[in-house]
């Protein structure tokens, strides 16, 4: 399950980007500000700058999740998993980096997302 930011164009459209690609649908979503985000993550991971990523009883934030999630897309994407040589302090420089400014670049939505009637299924609250 992947937790983002649910108010953040950034965040969303990182989620529209894996829906087009998880032909298999192994991924959910749920936005962290949501009462499953408040039930199933630590309190410490609900922070709104980190994309959560809960998967097979481990729990993967910020560059690390990113980087889980496009691996587990597979085909091309798994190239990005080079990036795994970096160490994470400075993957998570630059994670930070975009979290801090991602609102003034990308925008904010005003509530969080409502998914359609079609991606209903792979949504929580």
């Amino acid at each position: 399950m992947i937790f983002f930011d649910g108010v953040c164009n950034l965040c969303n459209g990182f989620v529209d980007f894996v829906m087009k690609r998880d032909a298999e649908q192994v991924f959910s979503f749920a936005s962290l500000q949501g009462q499953t985000a408040r039930q199933q993550l630590p309190a410490t991971a609900s922070d709104l700058r980190s994309v959560v990523l809960w998967t097979q009883g481990q729990m993967f934030e910020r560059s690390d999740a990113v980087l889980m999630v496009l691996q587990q897309l597979g085909g091309p994407w798994t190239l990005m998993g080079a990036l795994w040589v970096l160490p994470r302090w400075l993957r998570d420089a630059v994670y930070f980096l975009v979290a801090k400014n991602r609102y003034r670049v990308f925008g904010k939505r005003e509530t969080c997302r409502l998914p359609t009637p079609e991606e209903r299924a792979r949504f929580l609250d």
